[in-house]
């Protein structure tokens, strides 16, 4: 078969069945206001949120082919490179804490500017710093053709040829100026926004990832939701090839309202799902707030536990280190913790080597099943 080629004259798209999209768009945006009011109500969400960011990354990473766990992730964080780990893994590993990285540096520049292409183009430097693709100019369009198939595949039988190159940059300029156009729905906007940066694809590696991470920021700049902690990539990992496959009638059969629902569906599942884990994280919280001060009787409860919601795999080496709670005080905690099950100890410590610990119960959490 033929590739799909771009779909060149067709971008806003002039055709889209309103009456088809409407009866999609009001539980969707009601989905994602009460998930935005149940994270409005949370004292320092981004703090309480923090597994769920990696989760993300893990889940928009393997929708492009990595295989590392979260546990993985943050077992790497909290004791380093372990005997025996492969090259391939280590790479995955890198690619979503880089993926972790680019969210949180977009984030501090949405606070100065609107989404924007520069925007897009520092957090894509970001995204492929010293992993691979970071030879694939990083912060920089394409200049070259690219194309979408089998590994390999020479471009007659690509599945998908997007814009070519010459075009891009007006292209892209094109796409920032409907971002910031009025239009009668903003979360179809998203929805045509993102179905658009994959079919112009724009750099020559990362742009699955780049185009979910647009998705939080997007409804974080546009007053959507008060923190970019919105999480979709679970959803479309579920529904991968349908994910795919209508993107890609986009462009070959101009269905932009197929698209549109699809889309506005996956946003309301997961801000249903996103807000049943947020309640359960609270829920967390809460309870372990009172036990810890009960079980501890210390003022740095609450730190410590805050502490542990940012990092709930971590050696402890590093929490007396950077827990800012004196070393007795912090070690006789740790024990508490470990004597009453709230931590799960993953490594034992001998001599240099310190022992690792996780927060099972949060971490079951933010993965949605028993794993820890």
């Amino acid at each position: 078969m033929a590739p799909v080629n771009y779909h060149y004259g067709k971008f806003p798209p002039a055709r889209i069945d309103w009456d088809k999209i409407i009866a999609f768009i009001g539980p969707t945006s009601a989905a994602v206001a009460h998930y935005d009011g149940l994270l409005s109500a949370i004292p320092n969400s981004a703090v309480l949120m923090s597994p769920l960011m990696t989760q993300e990354a893990v889940l928009s990473s393997r929708i492009e082919g990595t295989q590392a766990t979260m546990g993985e992730v943050l077992e790497f964080e909290a004791e380093g490179e372990k005997k025996g780990m492969t090259a391939e893994k280590r790479n995955d590993i890198a690619e979503i804490l880089n993926y972790r990285k680019a969210m949180q540096h977009a984030t501090g520049m949405l606070k100065d500017l609107p989404l924007c292409q520069r925007i897009i183009l520092e957090i894509h430097e970001v995204l492929l710093d010293h992993v691979r693709g970071h030879g694939k100019s990083p912060g920089q369009y394409r200049k070259i053709p690219n194309w979408i198939g089998s590994p390999g595949c020479v471009i007659e039988k690509a599945r998908f040829v997007p814009i070519s190159a010459d075009k891009l940059p007006q292209a892209m300029g094109e796409w920032e100026k409907y971002m910031h156009s009025d239009v009668p729905d903003r979360l179809t906007q998203l929805a045509i926004l993102h179905a658009e940066f994959e079919a112009l694809h724009p750099f020559l590696d990362g742009n699955g990832r780049l185009g979910r991470m647009l998705v939080p920021l997007f409804l974080f700049h546009f007053g959507l939701i008060q923190s970019p902690t919105f999480y979709i990539s679970a959803y479309l990992e579920a529904n991968r090839d349908e994910y795919y496959e209508r993107l890609l009638a986009v462009s070959r059969d101009d269905d932009w309202t197929g698209w549109c629902i699809f889309f506005l569906k996956a946003i309301q599942a997961q801000a249903e799902k996103n807000k049943q884990k947020a309640v359960a994280i609270l829920g967390l919280y809460d309870s372990k707030k009172a036990e810890i001060i009960e079980k501890t009787r210390s003022q740095y409860a609450i730190h410590a536990l805050d502490w542990m919601f940012q990092r709930p795999i971590f050696s402890s080496s590093d929490f007396m280190k950077s827990s800012s709670i004196p070393k007795p005080t912090a070690a006789r905690i740790l024990g508490i913790l470990r004597e009453h099950h709230i931590l799960k100890e993953l490594q034992t410590g001998s001599g240099r080597r310190s022992r690792v610990l996780a927060f099972s119960e949060l971490l079951n959490i933010a993965e949605g099943r028993d794993v820890f």
